[in-house]
């Protein structure tokens, strides 16, 4: 049976949906994988895969609020750093995800994740720059941003692609 759903069933899907994502990023910003010289989070493969998903909104509480929320919870020096550059990063993913180039929504997600790692190395490496008063500390941990943003992007690419969870989720 093919039952189409209502406009406030699709809400309290979507709303759901952002809450599940939401709890996964703050789960994952509760701590690091460590890596030689520092910690690897893992809270950038949920906030690509939540904005390939999800309405610039819901991406914005997902990647933002959600950030927010666990390095308030764990670490509160940078959480709003986290706020401004998960927030702007997920929204931008979340506009090309499903506004730009309708017709290639793969190439369109790729270009929107390549942008918002951009912006998350960019943001947290002025961000640190600025809470801990030393460039130094800032290009230090510069490659270990880089490497998370990668991971998240390329990961987040596949989760959603390639083992189909957007066309599973399907949200309007």
């Amino acid at each position: 049976m093919n039952k189409k759903r209502t406009k406030q069933q699709d809400m309290t899907i979507r709303v759901c949906i952002t809450a599940i994502f939401m709890a996964l990023n703050v789960a994952l910003s509760s701590f690091g994988v460590p890596v030689p010289g520092g910690h690897l989070y893992m809270n950038d493969i949920v906030i690509c895969t939540a904005s390939i998903i999800l309405d610039p909104f819901s991406a914005f509480m997902v990647g933002g609020v959600g950030s927010f929320l666990g390095d308030f919870l764990f670490y509160p020096l940078p959480m709003f750093v986290s706020l401004a550059t998960h927030g702007l990063q997920a929204v931008v993913i979340s506009i090309f995800s499903h506004y730009v180039m309708k017709k290639r929504p793969v190439l369109s997600s790729c270009i929107g994740v390549t942008i918002g790692a951009i912006i998350m190395v960019v943001g947290y490496s002025l961000g640190r720059a600025f809470i801990y008063s030393t460039p130094e500390y800032a290009i230090l941990k510069l490659p270990f941003q880089i490497l998370q943003a990668t991971v998240g992007a390329i990961l987040g690419m596949i989760i959603c692609w390639r083992f189909k969870l957007r066309k599973l989720i399907n949200i309007k």
